[in-house]
């Protein structure tokens, strides 16, 4: 090759790399769907949008890094959305709010995945304190943004509205768009429109169906809900791995402690892909059993109902969530006209949600919904316990009294048998008998012992509660021999699933004895007297 076409030649090769460049790289179009939106891009906005991509595209090792942690989070991410009802898509935001970075910290001080601030997070029921910040904890933080997200769209009934209010404020958002957009499905973008909608289309295009580019190391994230008192230390050993490898992902928690006024959710690397079904995780005897078992798992569900938001305004609207669902704490027992008056919530949706009779009184300690309860509970199984009725199996769990008793084909209370195990999320098939286990323990729910091969796919069943195991096993009941009964308060018990046990009222038991009030607390020494 002669000198003089040298020039030329290493032009040629510049243009031919920026060409292969410019083709890795996505390229905005002029029309894209959005959750339930189709969104028309103007020529302007979309070389907006383009240069956004182009510069998320540039480093290629920064963009594999930040790969690398979207192929760890986003499955969880996913998950969580699709429990709440919010659309897929939403996920790129977490990844263009923090790169996914649990400890990230903005200059208006917003910290963690979804950059809450803490008057915003705690609206929406996350713990900030110097013991756990939440706001770092990939499941509660996302669980926290749908939450917010699905608020702001009830309003605007557009969800690229909702989107925009996350970063300006439900306030801010409705001062911009005003109705205009209301109920709207095609959306035009030109220059004019909001900076912070454009900047999400060009991390949606950047990593949508990249997921070649993903590298995951033949790793992902497990998820293990623990029911505290305990410490990362403890768990680490059952798990396989160090407690530094807990702190690195889980730095919600302060030097490892997890309390026990709620249930968390811990996250650590396991080899291989992610599985349909998150594994099985149960207490500390049989920690190590693997989820493809076919020997039935047990575990304690003194964790249900599950309630989390501020439990100390419980009797309050609008301050819990039992089982993920809106409800409330009765105070007193009373009519469900007056009840229903005093939580502003009509009666007849009140009855309906819980499944009421018109004449049943409002019992004292019980959690009630104001919200509609769900087709499916969060765990398979559940063994009935004596003097159980669907009715408080249905309300233990938040899933509809039709779909308890369309699942396991039974339709009255006398028909339930201690020992029974009742499915929660599956149907029972046709001419399947319902097994019975000895009530020997204290298990209440068991995992269903059908072979992986039959099992149907349930991404969206969340994991059994890992609860440490107590130094010795608690004595839950003894007779007297005088025809009373000595019960031991347990773990997420209340004077109504008491009650509820025995066959007597909760008014009976505070009388027994000499109790002032609904309550109780763990370990407590209960006089039931035989009915």
């Amino acid at each position: 090759m002669s000198s003089k076409n040298i020039p030329f030649f290493l032009s040629l090769i510049f243009v031919c790399l920026s060409t292969l460049a410019h083709a890795q790289t996505p390229q905005v179009p002029s029309e894209i769907e959005f959750a339930d939106l189709t969104i028309r891009i103007h020529e302007h906005a979309r070389r907006e949008i383009q240069l956004d991509v182009d510069a998320l595209y540039r480093n290629k090792t920064y963009f594999n890094i930040k790969a690398d942690r979207i192929n760890l989070y986003l499955p969880i991410v996913e998950k969580e959305l699709r429990e709440a009802g919010v659309p897929l898509d939403l996920k790129y935001l977490v990844i263009q709010e923090s790169s996914l970075i649990a400890d990230a910290v903005s200059t208006s001080n917003a910290v963690g995945f979804w950059q809450f601030k803490k008057g915003t997070a705690e609206e929406v029921f996350l713990r900030v304190d110097n013991v756990v910040d939440e706001r770092k904890n990939i499941v509660s933080s996302t669980k926290g943004a749908a939450l917010y997200l699905k608020k702001h769209n009830a309003q605007f009934d557009n969800w690229m509205c909702a989107l925009v209010s996350y970063q300006m404020g439900l306030g801010g958002a409705k001062a911009y768009f005003g109705t205009e957009l209301n109920g709207k499905r095609i959306i035009v973008l030109d220059r004019n429109s909001h900076w912070y909608f454009k900047k999400f289309l060009a991390h949606k295009i950047a990593f949508e169906g990249q997921s070649a580019l993903l590298v995951s190391n033949g790793r992902y994230l497990n998820e293990l809900r623990v029911q505290g008192p305990t410490t990362l230390k403890a768990i680490a050993p059952k798990l396989g791995v160090t407690e530094a490898h807990l702190k690195e992902y889980n730095k919600w928690t302060s030097n490892g402690q997890i309390p026990g006024d709620k249930t968390y959710t811990v996250v650590y690397l396991k080899e291989g892909s992610v599985p349909v079904k998150p594994a099985v995780i149960t207490n500390q005897e049989n920690f190590g059993t693997q989820p493809n078992s076919q020997a039935a798992n047990t575990k304690g569900t003194s964790s249900y109902p599950r309630v989390t938001g501020n439990q100390q305004k419980a009797t309050q609207p609008n301050q819990i969530k039992v089982n993920n669902i809106d409800g409330v704490m009765a105070t007193a027992t009373t009519s469900q006209e007056a009840f229903a008056e005093d939580i502003g919530i009509r009666e007849r949706k009140f009855r309906r949600v819980n499944d009421l009779d018109r004449n049943e009184k409002i019992e004292a300690g019980q959690y009630y919904y104001t919200d509609p309860k769900k087709s499916k509970a969060d765990v398979q199984t559940h063994i009935v316990q004596p003097g159980e009725t669907l009715w408080a199996i249905s309300q233990m769990y938040g899933i509809k009294l039709s779909s308890l008793k369309a699942k396991n084909r039974i339709r009255r209370d006398k028909d339930l048998k201690s020992g029974m195990v009742l499915n929660l999320v599956d149907h029972r098939k046709r001419n399947e008998e319902i097994r019975i286990v000895p009530l020997s323990t204290p298990p209440r729910s068991i995992q269903a012992s059908t072979p992986p091969a039959q099992q149907t796919p349930q991404p969206s069943v969340s994991q059994p509660v890992y609860q440490p195991a107590p130094a010795s096993p608690p004595v839950r009941s003894a007779s007297n021999g005088n025809g009373s009964i000595a019960h031991t308060v347990g773990q997420g018990e209340n004077l109504f699933r008491i009650s509820q046990r025995y066959g007597v009222s909760v008014d009976e038991i505070k009388k027994w004895n000499n109790l002032p009030d609904n309550n109780i607390r763990i370990g407590q020494k209960l006089t039931i007297l035989k009915p």
